[in-house]
């Protein structure tokens, strides 16, 4: 006679306890995942072919329509794919374009750029065929902070540039669509975990190693681009040691962003490279000396650290000691230590710090003039430091109340979850939110790459959840229908 196991209902961590006709959810066929494989290796060889070719003026136009179509195709045919596509054009395409300006001189306003924004908002067709049951898939509140972008596109359009209003608007939307497409996709959350897990162990590897290149001595198309963009100032000059580094991303503190939301989910790989990929990543992230960084880093850390179970906690602080032991002495060269200790002592020394007097005058100056601002001026390319400011200015009270009411709503929720301490994913996945969050003062984390963290881990948090309810309902309804089958068997022999 069957018997339950009532002692190991462990199907998240798992992954796959019952069969595939029990699961609500499906997966790729072979030759599906086969034909991404085709369709990515397409793009990554026409990229190759135009920037040693003499075609890297075209890319610039040919490789977000390129990623695109591969994007669309990956959508409708391998959803796990599909994320890992556009977390990777968001890690490399800043490096691309700037391969391409070397190779054919300088663009302006290159529409390379473009391209994770437009893989990202691919996921808007998700919202569409999905509005009417929002309510069933628990999406509602992601609805409010998208109808305030869409509120700040319209108000753009009217007072604005409307192209610049549709630039902006992509920088705020994007993400936010994508984590209503990775939420509405709950049923196949292990997958998106596995994908996920391994994106970020292979994106902190290529990003670390490019970042600790670019410090110690800068390639040549980096030393065009900070020349050209005037970027200088915010990065540094183009000397040894001298840059806060930005490796394969569009500038210092994005990739900062994304280095801490990598590193704490590195925390939740079982892979035998992560402690030495981590290695290298911390080592990134502290030469890069964005301190919003190691700050978000920091409260991502100490917001689930209490949650995991005392097995997960001793594996953790195991592997906190080894990368002490590893690192510290890294950063002990001198390479690296006059730069990284010197930005570690403004840490504590905040009067005499340029950069935090500069913001708090800023927003002394401009608070005034944002708490009046009830319509808001319309989205464009966000400038500014502090995200409540930029979304009083741009979004207006009609605008910043819903997003911040969503946003607000989707923390609650996810803090009200009692997480499953077996499946780390799903606690580390809060420490990213809060990476993100505990940054709201200083930069824009619901924008661009750290938006598209923001909003992707609160969906995976919903989403683990969602999927763990789900299997204990499955397995309990699988159960039941085996004890009837075991009760009708047990009746006819009598």
């Amino acid at each position: 006679m069957y018997r339950p196991p009532y002692g190991n209902l462990n199907f998240v961590h798992q992954g796959a306890s019952f069969p595939d006709e029990i699961l609500n959810g499906s997966l790729p066929k072979k030759d599906s995942r086969s034909g991404g494989w085709i369709a990515i290796g397409a793009l990554i060889a026409l990229t190759v072919l135009c920037l040693f070719a003499g075609g890297s003026k075209i890319l610039h136009l040919l490789f977000p329509a390129a990623s695109l179509l591969v994007g669309i195709y990956l959508y409708y045919r391998d959803p796990v794919l599909y994320q890992g596509f556009t977390w990777w054009i968001w890690f490399l395409v800043a490096f691309i374009r700037r391969l391409a300006d070397y190779r054919s001189g300088f663009t302006e306003s290159s529409p390379m750029l473009l391209a994770p924004y437009l893989v990202s908002f691919i996921s808007i067709l998700t919202v569409v065929k999905r509005i009417n049951r929002t309510e069933e898939d628990g999406t509602t509140v992601f609805l409010l902070p998208l109808l305030a972008t869409v509120y700040g596109l319209l108000i753009g359009c009217i007072m604005k540039n409307p192209f610049l209003a549709f630039r902006g608007f992509l920088d705020w939307a994007a993400p936010i669509c994508f984590g209503f497409h990775l939420l509405v996709n709950w049923r196949i959350y292990p997958q998106y975990r596995q994908n996920c897990q391994r994106v970020f162990l292979w994106g902190t590897l290529v990003m670390s190693i490019y970042g600790i290149i670019q410090f110690l001595e800068l390639p040549e198309w980096d030393v065009l681009w900070l020349k050209e963009t005037g970027m200088a100032s915010a990065s540094g000059s183009a000397e040894e040691g001298g840059v806060r580094i930005w490796s394969t991303m569009h500038s210092a503190e994005p990739f900062a962003a994304v280095m801490a939301g990598a590193l704490l989910i590195l925390l939740s790989s079982a892979n035998i490279l992560g402690i030495p990929v981590s290695i290298v990543g911390y080592v990134a992230i502290l030469v890069c000396r964005v301190r919003s960084g190691w700050i978000g880093w920091a409260a991502g850390l100490l917001s689930f650290f209490a949650i995991l179970n005392v097995k997960s906690q001793f594996r953790l602080i195991i592997t906190a000691l080894i990368l002490v032991l590893t690192v510290t002495p890294l950063l002990m060269m001198d390479e690296f230590s006059d730069k990284v200790f010197t930005r570690l002592d403004t840490l504590t020394d905040v009067q005499n710090d340029d950069s935090a007097s500069g913001r708090q005058e800023a927003f002394q100056t401009s608070i005034g003039k944002a708490l009046t601002n009830v319509i808001g001026d319309g989205l464009e390319r966000d400038s500014m430091d502090n995200s409540i400011l930029a979304m009083l200015f741009y979004l207006g009270w009609i605008g910043t109340v819903p997003f911040l009411y969503g946003l607000g709503t989707l923390l609650i929720k996810m803090v009200a979850i009692v997480p499953d301490r077996r499946d780390v994913f799903s606690v580390v996945a809060r420490g990213v939110v809060m990476s993100a969050i505990v940054r709201f003062p200083v930069n824009g984390p619901h924008l661009g790459p750290s938006g598209t963290l923001l909003w992707s881990f609160l969906a995976f948090s919903i989403a683990a959840d969602r999927y763990r309810s789900e299997q204990y309902l499955l397995a309990q309804d699988h159960h039941l229908s085996l004890m009837e089958i075991d009760l009708e068997n047990e009746s006819e022999l009598e």
